[in-house]
């Protein structure tokens, strides 16, 4: 029985990769639609890239360490090695070797990822202006940071979104309203501030390949281009109560034209909404 067992483990790695085959495979049967959602956003692939590069480059240690001790397993099992048992006292050398290969790897992963980092957490989209110098491209340059289309508040269980009004300021009186219905331009650099009003959240976008926690107490800005129209998913990535499964909303990317006349129309809605309430009182 014991080579069984060696069998039965072997089977691990065999089955951890087809299926992983088979997700990857969009219309494989019975794990249609399984793999990375459409991207329809400017910089998604990069994170794909990456995501693909260490999935593939832990695929690979995976199978090769489960094939090793599959070996060893098959090789040195106990009901056909009736010798005695010998010890080994190790080797310098080999731990030496196996402490430098992932310690290279984790280095390569990480200076591999820096453009991604920047991409998404440090290269606010922005307009560089002369400095004092009047001169362009210059060390006293000066960067005008793009404002938010739109303020994304996470609370139990609900995204709330705040649309900057005709000032175009995110925070004044004109603002425009919504709950879990964000409407973008397409083609356009968009930037959003994000906050907490409770506990902690994730903003998720997956098929713009974002992903922000939402920590209660700071404003955060994420940005990301979008290429594709459409209505796509929002989702809270972090278990963030008993209501956690139904905290999800809509993103709607359209055109210039029909995001301005959207929110127009909720600007209108939502004065006529204004104006009954206060006839009421």
């Amino acid at each position: 029985m014991g080579r069984f067992w060696s069998l039965l483990f072997l089977a691990v790695p065999v089955l951890g990769v087809g299926v992983f085959a088979a997700a990857m495979m969009t219309d494989s049967w019975p794990l249609h639609n399984h793999w990375l959602p459409r991207d329809v956003s400017e910089k998604g692939y990069v994170i794909d890239n990456l995501f693909n590069t260490i999935l593939y480059l832990t695929g690979v240690i995976f199978v090769g360490t489960s094939l090793a001790l599959f070996w060893f397993l098959w090789k040195y099992d106990g009901e056909k090695n009736l010798g005695p048992v010998r010890f080994l006292h190790g080797s310098h050398t080999l731990e030496v070797v196996w402490s430098i290969i992932p310690a290279a790897t984790l280095l390569f992963i990480a200076i591999y990822q820096m453009n991604a980092w920047a991409d998404a957490k440090i290269d606010r989209p922005g307009t560089r202006l002369a400095g004092a110098d009047g001169r362009m491209n210059t060390e006293d340059d000066l960067v005008e940071f793009q404002l938010p289309i739109a303020q994304v508040t996470g609370r139990q269980f609900e995204w709330r979104i705040r649309y900057a009004g005709r000032d175009g300021v995110v925070g004044t009186s004109d603002d425009v309203h919504t709950v879990n219905d964000l409407h973008l331009p397409v083609d356009e650099e968009v930037v959003l501030q994000i906050k907490s009003d409770d506990v902690l959240h994730s903003f998720f976008l997956p098929n713009c390949r974002l992903k922000q926690d939402v920590v209660p107490g700071m404003k955060q800005m994420v940005w990301f281009k979008p290429k594709e129209v459409g209505s796509f998913d929002i989702v809270c990535a972090e278990l963030c109560g008993w209501g956690h499964y139904k905290m999800k909303g809509r993103m709607t990317i359209q055109s210039r034209k029909d995001f301005d006349q959207w929110l127009t129309d909720q600007e209108r809605i939502q004065q006529e909404s204004s104006f009954a309430l206060s006839e009421e009182e």
